[in-house]
């Protein structure tokens, strides 16, 4: 999800990469306030919700959060596709929470 219409292309385009590597992505670009987004994305169990900002897209990076709510930090998209495959290959028993 983006914060704001500026990173609309990056989010788009790590969408788009995540779902070449066969990954269930969904893209959350409306204009409203991100603690809204995070919180209804939430209260779904989305598993990961990943927001990039200003910050995030000059860094390459996305901020990572559980479906708990936990803020797991920022990592590239490269980083969190490798390590939601391990946790695919262990059949869910290690989460990136770990």
């Amino acid at each position: 999800m983006s914060i704001t219409d500026r990173q609309h292309d990056y989010v788009q385009n790590v969408a788009d990469s995540l779902k070449k590597q066969g990954l269930l992505v969904e893209t959350d670009l409306r204009n409203e306030k991100v603690g809204f987004k995070i919180r209804e994305h939430t209260l779904q169990r989305v598993p990961y919700l990943l927001v990039a900002g200003d910050k995030e897209v000059a860094a390459n990076l996305l901020s990572v959060r559980s479906r708990s709510g936990k803020d797991l930090g920022t990592m590239s998209p490269q980083a969190f596709s490798e390590r939601l495959r391990q946790e695919l290959e262990s059949r869910g028993r290690h989460t990136l929470e770990e």
